[in-house]
């Protein structure tokens, strides 16, 4: 295979290009409250045939990019998820990744079948890849919508867990497999596939989090990436022991996560910076797959049957199933009800049966690409609107400072470099009432460019730039008293 340069200057150029208009693109998303996966989706048909003539249509590659694409940005949700918000919501977060999607599954099949007309394979086939909520879609959104932690916990363990059993399911009803094994052994399949990932996953991350505790790494810029990799050998190891890799990947993210390692911070805008780029190429991607020339007026009309079957009636059962597992207010039960935006996830499903080759997998490629883009198109800037109604919104809390960590290479501790922000209730507080743990100090205080040794009386001021040096035992405690402090102030109690 002959080596073009030429070619290589010119996929450089347009795939440059693209990146930098899809990054700009967020901003506007975010001022329109719409999830930006529908302009990179729109971006992907726009350079498809149907605008610049690009031809895309390799459903393989497609899968494996898009496989590839829904692993890191699964590891950037476990990487980011913040295990004390997401604790309240957990229960219920499961509950719909699990029960949820039975549901969904169970309630769009049989109305597939029996109002669209579709085969049962078919009708189940389209039920199960439109199960799953996509984490990227929802949050792109609730960013502008400050929620309690009971719906953000509930919204981001669902959207971080689902993925795995209808990818699970997906495959099994394109290989034939369900059909094999019954109702019984595909049920069996998919739990012993999701506990295995899940517990290998777990596995991963606990023997990591030891790893990078006690290894000093020469460069800081080594923390994020060895910590990424651990993810991935996560998924890894679960999909060669033939269980799921992205259940895998998912919870040795949570793990990683929430562990005390160095340079967290560093960790989690690296993984971010990441993702956004694997969404702008999968969502750009998939596009690409889109022939508009085959949106039949059939095909526009299925999806949107479809979509209002899965919007306004599977997801409300499947929510008033799970509320069984963890009872919540309606206003929060019609919220969750509302906020099930589709994304990324059901297009990738949708190339699993294109890619075998199965019996109508391109109209159904085309039903699920519509009722994503329309029903996104829908609900998203309408969230703001349902959180307001149903009187779930909150007022934003305000960030009180912001912390990095970088380890001591002879010693047992860490730095923590701490930012106060405007609205901490650090400002005003001598250091002598921080009461820190036995052993941690604030060493250096750097206040308009000049720094200076404080001594106990020493006064914190909004904007200082505090260096904590803690030993790694009480790191923990140490950040947790700093965010005491800076939330609730001077007389926070100790155990807060």
């Amino acid at each position: 295979m002959s080596f073009d340069v030429q070619q290589l200057n010119m996929f450089v150029l347009v795939g440059a290009t693209v990146t930098l208009l899809a990054i700009l693109a967020v901003r506007i998303s975010f001022s329109a409250g719409l999830p930006s996966l529908l302009l990179y989706l729109l971006m992907g048909v726009a350079l498809g045939e149907a605008g610049l003539g690009i031809s895309f249509s390799d459903a393989d590659l497609a899968q494996a990019l898009g496989f590839g694409a829904l692993v890191i940005i699964l590891a950037e949700g476990g990487l980011s998820t913040d295990w004390d918000r997401v604790r309240p919501g957990m229960r219920m977060g499961v509950a719909l990744a699990t029960l949820g999607t039975a549901a969904s599954v169970t309630v769009v099949a049989v109305a597939a079948h029996y109002i669209l007309g579709m085969p049962w394979e078919l009708a189940v086939l389209l039920a199960a890849i439109t199960a799953p909520t996509d984490a990227a879609a929802v949050f792109s959104v609730l960013r502008v919508v400050p929620l309690p932690q009971r719906l953000t916990g509930t919204l981001e363990a669902e959207s971080g867990l689902n993925d795995a059993p209808t990818i699970v399911l997906v495959t099994l009803i394109t290989s034939g497999a369900a059909i094999e094994h019954g109702f019984g052994g595909t049920a069996a399949i998919i739990v012993f596939q999701l506990l295995g990932g899940a517990l290998l996953g777990y596995g991963v991350g606990l023997g990591g989090a030891m790893l990078m505790r006690r290894v000093a790494l020469p460069s800081s810029g080594l923390y994020p990436l060895a910590i990424f990799t651990l993810t991935l050998l996560g998924y890894a190891v679960a999909s060669v022991a033939w269980t799921s890799g992205f259940a895998a990947v998912y919870v040795a993210a949570l793990v990683l996560g929430n562990t005390a390692l160095p340079h967290r911070a560093a960790t989690r805008s690296f993984v971010e910076g990441l993702a956004w780029l694997a969404q702008i190429g999968l969502f750009v991607m998939l596009g690409l797959l889109l022939s508009p020339s085959r949106l039949t007026w059939e095909v526009v009309g299925i999806a949107l049957l479809a979509g209002l079957i899965l919007t306004l009636v599977a997801r409300p059962v499947s929510v008033l199933v799970c509320a069984a597992v963890q009872p919540m207010p309606w206003r929060d039960l019609g919220f969750l009800s509302w906020a099930g935006l589709r994304g990324a996830v059901p297009i990738v499903l949708a190339t699993i049966p294109l890619a075998a080759g199965a019996d109508d997998a391109q109209r159904l490629f085309d039903i699920v690409f519509v009722m994503v883009v329309v029903f996104t198109l829908v609900t998203g800037p309408t969230l703001p609107v349902a959180a307001r109604l149903l009187k779930v919104s909150r007022r934003a809390e305000p960030r009180g400072f912001d912390l990095e960590a970088a380890p001591l290479g002879r010693v047992d501790a860490e730095v923590l470099q701490v930012t106060i922000a405007p609205s901490s209730k650090l400002h005003g507080v001598e250091i002598r009432e921080l009461r820190l743990p036995v052993g941690a100090v604030i060493a250096l205080i750097v206040r308009d460019g000049k720094t200076r040794v404080p001594d106990p009386h020493a006064v914190l001021k909004r904007g200082d730039d505090l260096l904590v040096v803690t030993p790694r035992a009480v790191r923990e405690a140490t950040e947790r008293r700093l965010r005491a402090v800076s939330q609730r102030g001077r007389l926070a109690r100790w155990l807060e």
